[in-house]
């Protein structure tokens, strides 16, 4: 009987019956037709894009340009205020801007110089609260520490010169006067040992500030003088160092 042909494969060496022809007048897609290829499968998603961070852009653009004009429009507003009334109306319109620390400082000054101290030991706490850092600080705390000591708070005002004297983050010629108001206390209160022990604290601060002189002056004279040929002396308050208004 004879065997059936094995059935040959379906597909032998050198088949090329599923390859496609390559018409010989096919040109290869330029660089410039695939980018227009896809510009026209992607154009509208593209477009979009670019909309909207035109869009962001502008909107970006125009609310610097509104923070500016509302910051020069604050600033302008803190200029205008010459006196404490319209200081307070300042300082109640933009409660939280530096500048209210600094018109709570000249506040301060103010009821300071006319002897009225209690009234000034609240806008120095509210000036010292919204500056917190810098020269301004510094100064309202001396202030506040100041009001309190001749304002009948004595305890009070001598904690609060130690802290400033004794805080090397505050500005070292305010450190340098709270340490003159402490050893100006301890000569009115008969403490030479004090005024001996805050004169050398205030030189360790600051040997060439001009608090310096004044402290030796104020320990040889309380060399074993009474109190009573000594008395405290009030602060001499720097001038209120104003911050400063872009282009001026």
């Amino acid at each position: 009987m004879p065997k059936p042909a094995t059935p040959s494969s379906s597909k032998s060496p050198g088949d090329d019956r599923n390859l496609v022809r390559v018409d010989e007048n096919y040109v290869a897609p330029s660089f410039e037709d695939r980018v227009r290829l896809i510009w026209e499968k992607n154009s509208t998603a593209v477009t979009t894009v670019l909309v909207a961070i035109l869009l962001a852009i502008a909107a970006k653009g125009g609310w610097e340009y509104l923070s500016a004009q509302k910051e020069q429009d604050v600033e302008r507003a803190y200029d205008a205020a010459t006196n404490s009334t319209q200081l307070k109306t300042f300082v109640a319109a933009h409660p939280d801007h530096p500048l209210a620390g600094a018109a709570q400082l000249r506040i301060a000054d103010e009821a300071y110089a006319e002897g009225r101290f209690a009234d000034a030991i609240a806008p120095y706490e509210q000036a010292a609260a919204v500056l917190k850092t810098g020269p301004l600080a510094s100064r309202a705390r001396l202030g506040l520490a100041m009001a309190k000591l001749q304002g009948g708070r004595e305890a009070d005002g001598e904690a609060a010169l130690k802290a400033l004297a004794s805080n090397p983050d505050e500005v070292k010629a305010f450190r340098a006067e709270a340490a003159y108001h402490l050893a100006s206390a301890a000569a009115a209160n008969g403490k030479p040992e004090d005024v001996k022990t805050y004169s050398e604290q205030l030189l360790q601060i600051d040997a060439t500030s001009p608090w310096a002189q004044r402290v030796m002056q104020l320990r040889a004279i309380t060399g074993g003088a009474p109190a009573a040929n000594v008395s405290p002396q009030p602060t001499t308050q720097a001038p209120l160092i104003k911050l400063p208004t872009p282009g001026k």
